[in-house]
């Protein structure tokens, strides 16, 4: 049997692969974000404002709204923060994809970076949404006090962030 062979067209270069894909960290990111948000619906409508379920001897849920950002930072302010920290977070998406399309080829680098960005983008949906974010996860210790209420996207950003300090210690050590 006779094979047909491609003739190359001159002037055409064949479209090569990039090294490797965003696409999975996209998903990652998504995944973030939409378990971030299943779960701040569910406490939004089964929970009234403040109601508490004590779930262990030091973990309830809660629903409270933090319209500032960590630890309630200028939650205080009286409506501009809600607009600043949207911002922030934006340039902060901008600024993970930029990184992680220069940085593809470096798994863990992408993956703390998509778990950032996934929990960005669920917060901002809760500030453009409710002008608040929706925290419900509340630890605490007896005698030392509750922790600040934090939600799934604040998981991300945290656990991400601890990941981006692993990546960078490695890297270092390397040289």
């Amino acid at each position: 049997m006779a094979t047909k062979t491609k003739k190359a067209t001159p002037g055409f270069k064949p479209v090569s692969k990039p090294s490797a894909s965003l696409l999975p960290w996209f998903g990652i990111a998504v995944l973030v974000v939409l378990f971030d948000q299943v779960t701040k619906l569910t406490v939004e409508r089964s929970f009234a404002y403040g109601e508490t379920l004590p779930l262990t001897g030091f973990f309830n849920l809660i629903k409270v709204y933090n319209p500032g950002a960590a630890f309630s930072f200028l939650g205080d302010a009286g409506g501009w923060q809600r607009y600043f920290f949207t911002g922030i977070a934006i340039a902060a998406v901008a600024y993970i994809l930029y990184l992680m399309k220069k940085h593809a080829n470096q798994r863990l680098f992408c993956f703390a970076l998509a778990l950032i960005m996934g929990g960005a983008i669920g917060n901002v949906i809760d500030r453009l949404a409710y002008g608040h974010v929706i925290d419900f996860l509340d630890f605490y210790w007896k005698g030392l006090g509750h922790f600040p209420a934090f939600n799934i996207a604040d998981i991300g950003i945290s656990v991400g962030a601890f990941l981006f300090i692993v990546d960078e210690l490695r890297r270092v050590n390397k040289s």
